[in-house]
């Protein structure tokens, strides 16, 4: 049942033709919520940048980030983050990026670079979903089926091996009857292990590519059940610009 999902979640995104032809996306987005202030940014902090992301291997630069002259680049493979000015100079290096939040509370401040790895990975994790799941050491298989809203949803759980930088090694995806992601839920391991149920909508196609625009993540319940009131984070993609592999921009 698990691949009959999947093939599914992967034909209503677009298609894995589709996918084998992108070398990159690159996104403009908006990233808010409540957490930010929590982390020491100001309060009421939304960051608006463009990231380009690597869909063949987990790398991923945003422009600009937290200050008009900086970027920031992630990479999986070297576990590392580099805070770099807009013409490529070093500003800070966290490396290795994952041990740097150990020790660390729910309240604990975050600096730029742990701000960026944190929206590295989960940046990339979200926007090659679900072609992700078909990469090199990813298991998904299908699990019962959950009611919420009146509706029935089929799940996947997905286990991430060691290589995929992610919020914890486990998920769980939710699709609608249609095959487009409207839940996912995992643990936030470095956020102090928050449970999240993380919410997505306002589809949209970009040359073939279907994108859910909209992006809220809640607190999610043992029972998982989520309370919808207030979001701690909310993600919204504003255009998605698709980098084909016989494009003459530079990889990202």
């Amino acid at each position: 049942m698990s691949a009959e999902l999947l093939d599914l979640a992967i034909a209503t995104a677009g298609g894995q033709e589709l996918w084998n032809t992108l070398r990159g996306l690159k996104v403009d987005v908006s990233i808010g919520g409540p957490v930010w202030g929590m982390k020491g940014w100001p309060p009421g902090t939304t960051f608006r940048q463009t990231v380009t992301v690597d869909t063949a291997r987990e790398h991923i630069v945003f422009s600009p980030f937290t200050r008009p002259d900086w970027q920031m680049v992630f990479d999986a493979a070297a576990d590392s983050v580099t805070v770099q000015t807009l013409d490529g100079e070093p500003v800070e290096t966290l490396a290795p990026a994952r041990a740097g939040f150990k020790g660390m509370l729910r309240n604990s401040t975050w600096d730029a670079p742990h701000l960026g790895y944190f929206l590295g990975y989960a940046l990339w994790n979200y926007l090659t979903t679900p072609f992700l799941f078909t990469y090199p050491g990813v298991q998904a298989r299908e699990i019962e089926p959950w009611r919420e809203a009146g509706q029935t949803w089929r799940r996947l759980q997905v286990r991430f091996p060691p290589e995929i930088a992610a919020h914890s090694p486990n998920h769980v995806f939710y699709f609608d009857a249609f095959g487009r992601q409207r839940r996912m839920d995992y643990v936030a391991e470095v956020n102090n292990s928050f449970l999240v149920g993380h919410y997505t909508g306002r589809f949209q196609n970009f040359d073939g590519l279907l994108v859910p625009t909209r992006r809220r993540m809640f607190r999610r319940n043992p029972d998982n059940t989520v309370n919808l009131n207030f979001p701690s984070i909310t993600v919204d993609i504003h255009d998605v610009e698709l980098i084909r592999t016989d494009d003459e921009q530079a990889r990202p």
